[in-house]
Order: C-alpha cells, then structure tokens, then sequence
C-alpha cells in the first residue's frame, strides 16, 4: 500500500511563490515516477510537472519556467516549487505516482492565488 500525504498550500498573492511537499510511505520511493495534478473546479485534472526516478523532469507549458519538481529520496519526499503565481494556478494540488499498474493519489492541498 503506498501512501501520499501532500502539504503546503495556502493562500499567496499573485507573483508569490510557496512549495509543496508530498511525504511518501514505503521503501520503493527512489523507484518509481511521481507527479504533481491539479484540478480547478470545473475543470478537469491536469498534469503539473512529472519526475523520474533519476531526476529527469517535464512540466506543462503553462508553469514552465515558473514551477520546479523536485525529490529527495532519502525523505521519500517531492516538492513543487511555485514561483510567480497567477490567479489562474488556484487549484487542488495532488501527488500521484504508478505501482504496480496502479494509480496512487492523496489527498490534496488547497492553492489560491488572490489579491
């Protein structure tokens, strides 16, 4: 069973920045990718940012350039750096990852971007 429990979120003003950070259980972290979505209301669950058990990193064209995955395997943790965000970033920010065949979620963390 694999665990995801996500923290972080809050409330910024537009061009602030905060980091997210997603606690994993279980020894096999370093093995397998992990993701950050997210899902506005309306809207459907996008991609964020994606890391590879070696660091090799995509993101959505949206954040490029604003946003940064990355891990620490040693803490079974990901991060998100988010910096200069927009009001358009609000959204429930979730950590996933594939084992087994199986998607993994947790819960969410809240980020609203509001002046």
């Amino acid at each position: 069973q694999v665990q995801l429990v996500e923290s972080g979120g809050g409330l910024v003003q537009p061009g602030g920045s905060l980091r997210l950070s997603c606690a994993t259980s279980g020894s096999i972290f370093s093995i397998y990718a992990m993701g950050w979505y997210r899902q506005a209301p309306g809207k459907e669950r996008e991609l964020v940012a994606r890391i590879t058990p070696y660091g090799s990193t995509n993101y959505a064209d949206s954040v490029k350039g604003r946003f940064i995955i990355s891990r620490d395997n040693a803490k079974n943790t990901v991060y998100l750096q988010q910096n200069s965000l927009k009001p358009e970033d609000t959204a429930v920010y979730y950590c996933n990852t594939l084992v087994g065949g199986k998607n993994y979620w947790g819960q969410g963390t809240q980020v609203t971007v509001s002046s």
